[in-house]
């Protein structure tokens, strides 16, 4: 059973602008708290529907350490649920994408229907019944494309943040996508150290040469990119508005939504800045419309260019280690070694995914040191990794609140917590509905 007093104390004892107590990066009983009341209570980012290209399929993840299955039926409706079995609990659908009328879980047989009705149990006594051992359900939401997950019983708000990022993200028409490439990285570090080397540049200058000559770190500080006065952005924001797009910046509590100009010249996130694919995903002929980044917290960041969409994402499998997954969206009807090459697409996120790697485990080992003290961040260049920290530890808090009745921050900082959720199952066969009911063409 998890010592929640001895994590609330952990978090409250933070130092206010400085990283985190040594044990909550390297402890095995705060891996099973981040577990549940981090990845267990937010929305993550699993997939895209292009992964699902036709009525009839499924994608299958892990989330944490709970396999989820998302569906998508007949009519196209998408639908998700605990990939486990409700007999004896086999994970049914193996990790990635496929084409299936039904659900079959290996083990024993047993038959689900892509709405997660149990269709068939071979050998099953008289008394048993069926409808009773459908699939759990998990809450799911489409957004332009994008697929989220959350499995809570009452999941976060959605409703600001859909309305937020998809008038920026559906002219990248993810829709009308197709995975071009995908790949995995094991890490060995704490997952929260990947994402705080994942939301700076203060260390890009001299960890990541490739990436320096198209992404503008000098513009990636001060909470957001726009330069308003600069006349590189003034003319940039010219130009996409132009091509009818928005830019924001948007920033909400666990998410930040920003277009920004690239350096003086590129138009693609590759090794070279030129286009990483000649058939673009955005309409009309305007490629310099610099990049989409639209990340969420606890796990991912996607940058969406003209012709590309690429996804990050760091899930947790271990105390001291982490899952980096990383894909490559283009336009669905682009041809390979016509449209794109695979090398030239990839090349300047896998060399910077392997530069991070290194610094994570580094930045690891340092953290197990006896000599280790959490240090101050940087205001200007790591003001998104003191967003990612404060956010982790107020969700910590409210976790803890809700389950104890003992808050750690001063009455000023407070939020309004919620009683814990029941523990009992959600109804069977369809997604609980979220907190904000979305549209019938994206049900819940």
């Amino acid at each position: 059973m998890l010592d929640l007093e001895r994590i609330r104390a952990l978090v409250a004892g933070r130092r206010p602008g400085y990283s985190l107590p040594q044990a909550l990066y390297n402890s095995p009983d705060v891996l099973a708290f981040d577990l549940d009341a981090i990845f267990g209570q937010s929305w993550i980012l699993v997939g895209f529907t292009c992964e699902i290209p036709q009525p009839r399929g499924y994608l299958a993840v892990t989330v944490g350490q709970s396999p989820v299955v998302v569906t998508r039926d007949r009519e196209g409706t998408y639908r998700a649920f605990h990939n486990s079995c409700r007999h004896r609990g086999a994970q049914i659908c193996a990790e990635g994408a496929g084409a299936r009328g039904r659900l079959t879980c290996p083990y024993h047989q047993w038959v689900y229907d892509l709405d997660g009705k149990l269709v068939h149990a071979r050998h099953m006594q008289a008394s048993f019944d069926s409808a009773e051992h459908g699939l759990r359900p998990v809450h799911v939401q489409n957004v332009a494309g994008a697929l989220f997950v959350c499995l809570a019983e009452t999941p976060p708000s959605f409703a600001r943040f859909r309305e937020e990022l998809e008038p920026l993200l559906a002219p990248h028409r993810l829709e009308e996508a197709k995975l071009a490439f995908q790949n995995t990285l094991v890490e060995k570090g704490n997952w929260k150290l990947v994402m705080e080397n994942a939301r700076e540049c203060y260390h890009c200058g001299v960890g990541h040469p490739e990436l320096c000559l198209t992404f503008p770190i000098e513009d990636a500080s001060g909470g957001h990119f726009a330069q308003d006065g600069d006349p590189r952005h003034d003319a940039f924001a010219a130009r996409i508005a132009a091509a009818g797009l928005a830019r924001g910046p948007f920033i909400g509590p666990w998410w930040q939504v920003e277009r920004f100009p690239l350096n003086e010249g590129q138009l693609s996130l590759t090794i070279d800045g030129a286009l990483a694919c000649k058939k673009l995903m955005t309409a009309g002929d305007e490629a310099d419309i610099g990049s989409l980044r639209w990340a969420i917290e606890p796990h991912s960041f996607c940058h969406s260019t003209a012709d590309t969409t690429v996804y990050f994402s760091a899930m947790p499998t271990a105390t001291g280690e982490t899952l980096v997954t990383c894909k490559w969206l283009v336009h669905k009807d682009a041809v390979e070694g016509v449209d794109y090459d695979v090398e030239h697409l990839t090349a300047l996120w896998n060399v910077t995914n392997l530069q991070d790697r290194d610094l994570v485990e580094n930045n690891q080992r340092g953290v197990n040191s006896v000599g280790y003290l959490p240090g101050p961040y940087s205001e200007s260049d790591e003001s998104y990794v003191l967003r990612f920290i404060d956010w982790y530890c107020d969700k910590a808090l409210d976790y803890i609140a809700a389950r104890t009745g003992v808050d750690g921050r001063p009455i000023a900082l407070r939020t309004a917590v919620p009683a814990a959720p029941p523990s009992e199952h959600l109804p069977a066969f369809a997604a609980k509905p979220a907190s904000d009911a979305p549209s019938k063409a994206e049900p819940a």
